[in-house]
């Protein structure tokens, strides 16, 4: 059910707002590091990938919650000069789903995630919102697991493709990867779900292959500066990433998958979709913070030019 070409991009998760914190270094455990600044960012997995998808050049309709308090407006800006669709945007008596990040001068970085009105988004949120035959229903696990298996469900009955991220990984009901058509995971993520499975010892290329089997979708996973690799009914596809040094990764991931699901919503071959989606999300690493990062699609496609392998700075 991939690629027609008119396709709506419905997000059923996660609204937040970024604390975002610098330091020399990430903490450890009970110990206290002085910081050199501290920025507000909109975020949540779900508003970054409605982003990137919309970026991307998608029709894109965002469904979540945010709180009544000054964070949900902070929350919505980019999503709201965007132009994504936010009539399936509910507003709760709880707050605004707040991310807490600290980013090292590597790049690297500490997310604890306050979820709030995130907590309140179910399927009823979707179905009010609509979704149709040939639409694409974007997942991720930052909201609670009941709303996204429900979702998933609708989506399928009413005829829609779904593109689950197993983002932000955790134990999760395994009946939901039947529901899923395009399954995009990290190496952190592919390792649990494979762990969760019982899965043999395999190394990656395998790995991803026989959890496609197992499936019977479409599996992608990134692997960092490694690239990203996937397969699709037996066949494998590999792409490269860019040569960059990183300023921050916070979105990279969900810069990704909103430029895979793009691609996808196109007609794009998975392959493009992804190189295209590789390019992103190495761009997005350049620039700090989550929203304000993802690449507008000129930029993308100017870098695409250049081609993937040679120094992106």
């Amino acid at each position: 059910m991939l690629g027609r070409t008119d396709a709506v991009i419905v997000v059923f998760g996660s609204i937040n707002i970024d604390l975002i914190g610098h330091a020399p270094t990430l903490m450890r455990p009970g110990e206290t590091v002085l910081g050199t600044s501290l920025e507000f960012s909109p975020g949540g997995k779900g508003g970054n990938q409605a982003l990137a998808a919309s970026r991307a050049g998608a029709d894109v309709k965002m469904v979540g919650c945010v709180g009544g308090d000054d964070f949900a407006t902070r929350a919505l800006a980019l999503l709201s000069e965007a132009e994504i669709d936010l009539s399936g945007v509910r507003r709760m008596d709880r707050h605004t789903g707040t991310a807490l990040i600290i980013v090292d001068d590597a790049g690297e970085n500490m997310i604890t995630v306050l979820p709030g009105a995130n907590s309140r988004l179910t399927a009823a949120a979707l179905e009010q919102a609509g979704i149709a035959e040939g639409d694409y229903l974007l997942l991720q696990l930052e909201t609670p697991i009941e709303g996204v298996l429900a979702a998933a469900a609708l989506a399928q009955e009413n005829g829609a493709t779904v593109v689950l991220n197993l983002a932000p990984f955790m134990d999760f009901d395994l009946a939901l990867l039947k529901n899923v058509d395009v399954l995009v995971v990290n190496e952190t993520e592919l390792a649990g779900v494979l762990e969760m499975l019982d899965a043999p010892k395999l190394d990656e290329a395998d790995a991803v292959s026989w959890l496609s089997d197992k499936f019977g979708n479409t599996v992608v996973a990134t692997l960092g500066s490694r690239g990203a690799i996937s397969v699709a009914a037996g066949s494998m596809t590999t792409v490269p990433s860019l040569k960059i040094k990183p300023v921050d990764t916070v979105g990279a991931g969900d810069t990704f998958v909103g430029y895979l699901s793009a691609g996808l919503t196109e007609g794009m071959t998975l392959s493009s979709a992804m190189e295209r989606a590789s390019v992103a999300a190495g761009l997005a690493c350049l620039t700090p913070g989550a929203q304000p990062s993802i690449p507008e699609r000129a930029a993308v496609e100017d870098r695409l030019a250049l081609g993937v392998a040679s120094d992106a700075q």
